[in-house]
């Protein structure tokens, strides 16, 4: 029985729900099933051949300045405007339904849900025009080729991207001392610094507000990060994409919690990230984080502990903290505490009723009303974990409505007791079994697993 349940524990806690036959597979090796996907190549693309992040941001310009032409001739609705607009729509909706296709399908769970979690550690929203078209070629470039390597290189490489410096604003920012603050200051202008991305970084992204550092290391981070920013789109020679540019950095050394940092242009910022990256800080934020995520919303401490020596020992390597976490007995607790975002729970449906999603419009309006609208994050810290927020009674009822169309055009013949023990196996409670097996009709069946504890759990 004890590796039945944990098998069912790997499947679903660990992973994104079960396919049919899942549980069955991971019988023989829980740990050594989850151990399996842990792979130098990092996590598989969502959306491989998609346009990268140079050419959606190349067509974005594109379409920003066609709009801005029919703006000076009065005519916003012209068929350059709106075929380009579509254009850029589509790709988002391509992106998203694209990587929720890949979680519904993927035989690789864990790292599916393991690239899920640093996508919204390093937040970027499509609530900005800028950024909506490149959330998906960031999460192809900067997330998944990293996910099972050195921290520090993913850290630089989502820093580094031009979807975060343009969602953060720091695509702009101009050291105060710098030659074109002076240059600009002859002239009447006043191009400002700006702390944004530093501050992030330093908060959400490495050591945490619990680090002790002051608003002065937030300053002073900044002036180094000056000159950080992204071709132009009105200079060919620029590349579409990140670039330094060094008569907007900051000149001079910085002193930054403790450490003093010489003057180097575009490696002073990225000296700052590498000690960023090593600190004990940032080990023990990001295993608070983990755990939050796969455990508990208050996750224990002794695995906070296993995850933060990990990460200290490995030299932040996240396979090493990947393969921490499978060991630790504290994440194999046989209570499921952790509640389903609405992202997790229309993906582990689906898994449960060996389908996909087919179309993006549904699935986008389906995930708004839920609350977690795609790529669209309310904030730089991303989607929250707690239960509570997640769990309100108006929430349950949209789910059980959603749940009772979807169950209506996917159970067709097939036996909802069946489709329950391959969705949960030893996980399946007697009384939720019982209810399923009662149901008058197939789809009331799926609906009633669907909406069950311990499938709205994990």
């Amino acid at each position: 029985m004890t590796l039945d349940l944990n098998a069912s524990i790997a499947v679903t806690r660990f992973g994104l729900g079960a396919r049919p036959g899942e549980i069955e597979r991971a019988k023989a090796d829980p740990r050594g099933y989850l151990l399996s996907q842990i792979t130098p190549k990092g996590a598989a693309p969502a959306r491989p051949g998609a346009p990268d992040s140079a050419t959606r941001l190349a067509d974005l310009r594109a379409f920003q300045q066609l709009r801005k032409t029919a703006r000076m001739e009065g005519d916003l609705k012209s068929d350059p405007v709106r075929m380009a607009q579509m254009g850029l729509r589509e790709d988002v909706e391509g992106d998203f339904l694209a990587r929720a296709r890949l979680g519904a399908g993927t035989d690789a769970g864990f790292t599916e849900r393991w690239a899920n979690f640093w996508a919204n550690h390093f937040t970027v929203s499509a609530v900005k025009e800028v950024t909506a078209p490149l959330v998906g070629p960031f999460e192809e470039e900067a997330i998944r080729p990293h996910v099972f390597g050195r921290f520090e290189d993913m850290l630089v490489a989502s820093s580094q991207h031009p979807a975060m410096l343009l969602y953060l604003d720091q695509a702009q920012s101009v050291g105060p001392d710098s030659f074109l603050a002076q240059r600009a200051a002859k002239n009447g202008g006043h191009p400002g610094l700006n702390e944004n991305l530093a501050r992030e970084i330093m908060e959400l992204h490495t050591v945490g507000v619990d680090a002790g550092y002051s608003q002065a290391d937030v300053t002073e981070f900044a002036k180094a990060m000056t000159g950080w920013s992204v071709g132009r789109a009105d200079h060919p020679e620029e590349p579409q994409g990140f670039m330094f540019r060094p008569y907007a950095h900051e000149p001079g050394a910085r002193a930054i919690m403790g450490r003093r940092y010489a003057e180097d242009g575009e490696g002073q910022a990225r000296a700052v990230l590498a000690d960023l990256a090593s600190s004990p800080h940032t080990a023990r934020h990001l295993a608070v984080k983990i755990g939050r995520h796969f455990v508990s919303d208050e996750p224990p401490a002794r695995l906070t502990d296993r995850l933060t020596r990990a990460y200290l020992d490995g030299g932040g390597r996240l396979d090493r903290v990947a393969q921490a976490l499978v060991a630790a007995p504290e994440a194999w607790s046989l209570q499921p505490t952790k509640f389903k975002t609405p992202y997790e729970f229309l993906v582990s449906s689906w898994r449960a009723a060996d389908s996909l999603p087919e179309d993006a419009g549904p699935l986008s309006r389906t995930l708004a009303e839920l609350g977690q609208k795609p790529f669209s994050a309310p904030s730089p810290k991303g989607w929250p974990e707690e239960a509570q927020v997640w769990c309100a009674p108006d929430a349950i009822i949209k789910r059980m409505a959603w749940s009772e169309a979807f169950a209506a055009q996917a159970a067709g013949q097939r036996d909802p007791t069946v489709l329950a023990q391959n969705a949960l196996g030893a996980r399946l409670s007697t009384s939720a079994a019982t209810a399923i097996a009662r149901a008058e009709t197939r789809p009331e069946g799926l609906s009633i697993l669907l909406m069950s504890p311990e499938f709205q759990r994990r």
